[in-house]
């Protein structure tokens, strides 16, 4: 009796299977719906660390920066002094840059400002439904003209490190936009989450 066993290949988007850290947050996390003012903060602010750095070396350090960030609770952030950014220079378990840390207290408290809330604020920038999804990576934009929109009605409410670019990712990230490729698996999952 001969037996024969099927190979299942999991497809994913291409950057996601490096390493277990990336699959992970690309099976689970990135470009499912996330909302809530605190949950978005928390993404917009990761996002901004982000800028320079490998994607990796935030995931591996997201806990950290929970913790050094209460929680990213914006009215506590809002909150922090002087005193709280010295602090945070001297977490070596975060990314240690004064321009960043600033910008981040200053996004809590303009967040803490805006009319109607962050997370309602951001999704409206979310993609209509129907874009044809992209083949591959090559087909993926590193900014949109919704992306420069949203960072520039984020720059006028204060906000700090949200260029189109770093919009983009955030857009990505938290299901404003679906850039899955085709065949990846996750992608039919995030679609029915989005409604789209």
């Amino acid at each position: 009796m001969e037996v024969t066993m099927e190979v299942t290949t999991v497809i994913r988007c291409g950057w996601a299977g490096s390493t277990p850290d990336y699959v992970a947050y690309h099976d689970e996390e990135w470009g499912r719906p996330v909302r809530g003012d605190d949950l978005v903060f928390e993404r917009i602010t990761l996002e901004a660390f982000q800028s320079g750095l490998s994607w990796l070396t935030i995931l591996r350090k997201r806990e950290n920066f929970r913790k050094a960030f209460a929680g990213f609770s914006i009215p506590a952030v809002a909150a922090f002094d002087e005193a709280d950014v010295e602090r945070l220079l001297a977490d070596a378990g975060i990314v240690r840059n004064r321009a960043k840390i600033e910008a981040a207290v200053a996004n809590a408290r303009a967040a803490a400002e805006v009319p109607g809330g962050l997370s309602a604020l951001v999704w409206r920038y979310a993609e209509e439904p129907g874009r044809t999804p992209p083949a591959t990576l090559a087909d993926v934009p590193a900014r949109t003209p919704g992306s420069t929109a949203l960072a520039k009605e984020l720059k006028k409410s204060g906000f700090r490190f949200v260029g189109p670019t770093t919009a983009y990712a955030l857009m990505q990230a938290i299901g404003l936009v679906n850039d899955h490729v085709a065949d990846c698996h996750v992608r039919e999952a995030v679609t029915a989450l989005r409604g789209a």
